[in-house]
């Protein structure tokens, strides 16, 4: 399926899905001012090893994932509106307890609400703009919109850190609760004033509504059945969306080993200027996607989601490549290939929330988004799996084995629309 978007369509955005722009700038710029340099904290406060770090942060990583899916499914029934302020709440209090925490135990603990909130965030987002949007290339629009807000957050999050000395402060982690708790200000007028949007859309449809009640007076089962129980047996029926599941899986477990396995393995090949080459990596990708997202995103309109996917996937190859026969200490190396696998996350990220929500039934939104989140697994399992054979191969493996792994994902891909699906009009 092709794209149709055109900056014309900003026109269109409710003020909620500015909000919602607005905010997703101001707590990812303060997320990664610190966040990033949480296993460097680790490493020096307590001496972990690259496994016992993984294992930390993968196991909390785990449990939201698993938390993300059933809330997000339960946001169909629930409402979205309760499910964000209460997950706001929870990030509130989550950084709150991070910029307390003394011992590594503590660290466990408060590290698993942080990622519990993380990863319910992310699918209710989506999922709202769904809501909220009801034009598919509108909503393709605010979908890439919230993709690139978030990464200028990620740009200037890291170099700001860096810039006020706050890579090894725990207290900084107040500033995403300050970030946070403005943004909760800010959804509590945009929530209010969408509810007054809806009802008047309500109002305006109600006479049409009438007129194909009596047309079409019997009403589709599914949409009398948005139980839990009848989403999990849709969910289990769709063979193309466990597949698209499982290749995403493996493609963010090679991606994400940047953000850990890579940082670890500078660390401990004690990398001259550490702190500057992790900033300047998280800088490079970030600037990379702020810079060529929407080109690219005009210049491959025309090209179907599947094989924009397929060209991404191909230049994260390359970037594994790269990285596997780069030496440690050549600074530069690390910053090309940083920039070649961020042209590959420019294509590939925003193109996978855009398939989801095109394969999604409207009133089970919120449930495909949080199926979705099942591929952070990949996420999830990296800190560990990277940690493993960092500690037991070497550096050039994480990126070796990365490569052989996008190569199977690639192969999903190409099946992936040979997958079948269920009937949803008959379940």
């Amino acid at each position: 399926m092709q794209s149709d978007i055109s900056f014309s369509r900003l026109k269109e955005f409710p003020p909620l899905m500015w909000i919602l722009l607005f905010g997703s700038f101001i707590t990812r710029g303060s997320f990664y001012m610190v966040w990033p340099f949480l296993a460097v904290i680790l490493y020096e406060r307590f001496g972990l090893s690259a496994t016992e770090v993984g294992l930390i942060l993968s196991g909390s990583a785990v449990a939201s994932v698993l938390i993300s899916f059933v809330c997000s499914a339960l946001s169909d029934l629930v409402g979205r509106t309760k499910m964000m302020f209460a997950t706001g709440i929870l990030y509130i209090v989550s950084f709150v307890l991070l910029a307390e925490a003394t011992t590594v135990t503590q660290f466990v603990i408060v590290i698993g609400l942080c990622s519990v909130a993380t990863s319910l965030w992310r699918p209710l987002i989506s999922a709202l703009v769904g809501d909220i949007i009801p034009q598919p290339q509108t909503r393709e629009l605010a979908l890439q919109g919230l993709y690139f807000i978030v990464n200028v957050g990620c740009a200037i999050g890291p170099i700001v850190g860096v810039w006020l000395g706050l890579t090894g402060e725990q207290s900084s982690f107040y500033l995403t609760v300050y970030a946070f708790a403005f943004l909760m200000v800010l959804l509590a007028f945009g929530f209010k004033d969408q509810q007054k949007r809806d009802a008047q859309t309500s109002q305006i449809s109600s006479n049409q509504q009438e007129i194909k009640d009596d047309l079409a007076p019997t009403e589709s089962p599914v949409a009398k059945k948005s139980e839990f129980k009848t989403t999990l047996t849709l969910l289990l029926h769709d063979r193309l969306l466990q597949c698209l599941i499982l290749a995403n899986l493996i493609c963010m477990f090679v991606y994400a080993q940047m953000d850990t396995t890579l940082i670890q393995y500078l660390t401990r090949a004690e990398v001259p200027e550490l702190l500057s080459l992790i900033s300047t990596l998280i800088f490079t990708n970030a600037m990379i996607i702020i810079t060529l997202q929407f080109p690219l995103l005009k210049l491959m309109a025309r090209v179907s989601l599947i094989n924009r996917i397929q060209v991404g996937l191909g230049l994260l190859l390359l970037s594994q490549i790269w990285m596997a026969s780069n030496p440690v200490n050549q600074y530069w190396g690390w910053i090309g290939a940083i920039a070649l696998l961020s042209v590959a996350e420019t294509i590939l990220f925003p193109t996978m929330n855009v398939h989801i929500d095109r394969i999604a039934p409207n009133h089970l939104r919120g449930a495909y988004f949080g199926a979705a989140s099942f591929y952070e697994f990949g996420y999830a399992f990296a800190p560990l799996g990277g940690g493993l054979i960092l500690d037991h191969l070497s550096g050039s493996w994480v990126f070796t084995i990365g490569a052989g792994l996008i190569l199977v994902v690639m192969f999903l891909y190409h099946i992936l629309e040979r997958m079948p699906r269920p009937d949803f009009a008959k379940l």
